[in-house]
């Protein structure tokens, strides 16, 4: 039975209004749960240590001693609370932890994580630390010498492509809404960059003519982050995917990451669609399509 973590029991006071769909990652678990084919696993907190792998160690303690400045909150985009801090710190546990059953399993599964904003001493967008980003330099400390991250989600993976900016063994690549947020983007591995209303045909022709540039890299891991904010239905998101679309995606990046002997972590990354059960399902969809696609492949083995 494949697992899943999640941290969604770690609530983070939001004020009314406010943008991020607090409620989704929980609904995600709900209706995974009706398919009796997953056991869930609360995450662990990520160590200190592993996040100061990657991290400024003075914004870490900051934001863990609720210390930093305003502007840095309104930055990140929640306000500060016990609550954000055993979310965050969750969160990149629950992505570390997929990392280590992806390797000894073919793939992990995060309800969180993909908090790819979140630059080495800065967060922004709803992300404080970079769990990708944690979890590859503790893959490099097992002995893992190349990874890939392909980013999927609406907005560019910028806080992720900072920090690995002069790294050579990590690979980034991000496909993203071209006049979406953030709007001072940063330099991916490779970059693809949409127009508005960039419909499913054209986004997996842009998808499926990069991945050789990934297979080059020869990437002994890759971390899949799979935002559904690509939706038509997302408000935040301006591209139009349709769920046909999405379900396509998926099933490419899993068969690639086949076809190199990749282990593959998945993380949750956003989804702003409205009514939040459209997201809810969206993302739901990505792990059905993970446990199916493994299971037959176990199958066949």
């Amino acid at each position: 039975m494949p697992k899943l973590f999640y941290c969604d029991h770690h609530v983070i006071p939001l004020p009314a209004g406010h943008k991020f769909p607090i409620d989704k990652s929980r609904l995600v678990r709900e209706l995974l749960a009706r398919d009796g084919i997953f056991e869930f696993e609360p995450s662990p907190f990520v160590s200190v240590d592993d996040i100061k792998r990657v991290h400024d160690p003075g914004y870490v303690d900051a934001f863990l001693a609720g210390t930093l400045s305003p502007a840095a909150y309104r930055r990140i985009g929640f306000p500060a609370s016990e609550g954000l801090i055993k979310r965050t710190l969750a969160s990149a546990g629950g992505t570390l932890a997929a990392t280590k059953l992806a390797l000894e399993e073919g793939w992990g599964g995060n309800l969180a994580g993909g908090t790819h904003h979140a630059f080495r001493a800065e967060g922004a967008g709803f992300c404080v630390f970079n769990d990708i980003a944690i979890a590859i330099l503790w893959a490099r400390n097992a002995g893992i010498k190349r990874a890939a991250v392909i980013d999927l989600d609406v907005h560019q993976g910028d806080g992720t492509a900072e920090i690995f900016s002069s790294d050579p063994s990590v690979l980034t690549l991000s496909l993203h809404g071209k006049s979406n947020f953030p709007f001072r983007k940063q330099q991916s591995s490779i970059d693809v960059a949409l127009e508005d209303r960039t419909g499913d045909a054209e986004y997996l022709r842009a998808l499926e003519a990069v991945l050789s540039q990934v297979a080059e890299h020869g990437p002994e891991i890759i971390f899949y982050q799979a935002g559904v904010d690509g939706l038509a239905s997302d408000v935040l998101g301006k591209l139009a995917l349709t769920m046909a679309g999405l379900a396509r995606r998926d099933q490419v990046v899993l068969e690639f990451a086949r076809t190199l002997n990749a282990p593959l972590v998945i993380t949750q990354g956003g989804g702003y669609s409205k009514p939040i059960e459209v997201t809810a399902q969206a993302h739901a969809n990505v792990y059905l399509a993970a446990a199916r696609f493994h299971a037959k492949q176990s199958v066949a083995v």
